[in-house]
């Protein structure tokens, strides 16, 4: 078996498509047109399937926000250097909900993001 894409529903999906390709470094992969169904749909990611799992974006036409809920945690992703991923994101307008340091009680670099839609991001600081 393998992780295949997690699913993420947002309110503009240009916004969401910009944020994830600028702000994160990752490229859109694809994207999905559905209008009798009344959905979009674009796949962004480091790499595509099957080799990296990938974030499916999805915009229900005519929803511009979602209830977030408290079951959803975060996503989670590896960065060479936490404090340069920070500055980046900082820099093409995105949000650090939790500036750069050590995990409580530990020595491992963290950070964490919020999306467009307030999605949380962790980011772990990994060689």
């Amino acid at each position: 078996m393998r992780f295949l894409h997690t699913m993420l529903r947002v309110g503009n999906l240009q916004r969401s498509i910009d944020f994830y390709t600028q702000a994160m470094g990752m490229t859109l992969l694809r994207t999905t047109e559905r209008p009798e169904q009344k959905y979009s749909l674009a796949f962004v990611g480091y790499g595509s399937n099957p080799d990296q799992a990938e974030i499916e974006l999805t915009y229900n036409h005519g929803v511009d926000s979602y209830e977030l809920g408290t079951a959803f945690g975060h996503l989670a992703l590896g960065v060479p250097d936490v404090v340069a991923m920070c500055e980046k994101i900082r820099s093409a307008g995105g949000q650090i909900t939790r500036e750069p340091g050590p995990v409580k009680g530990g020595t491992t670099m963290i950070a964490f993001v919020a999306d467009p839609d307030g999605y949380k991001i962790e980011l772990i600081q990994r060689p």
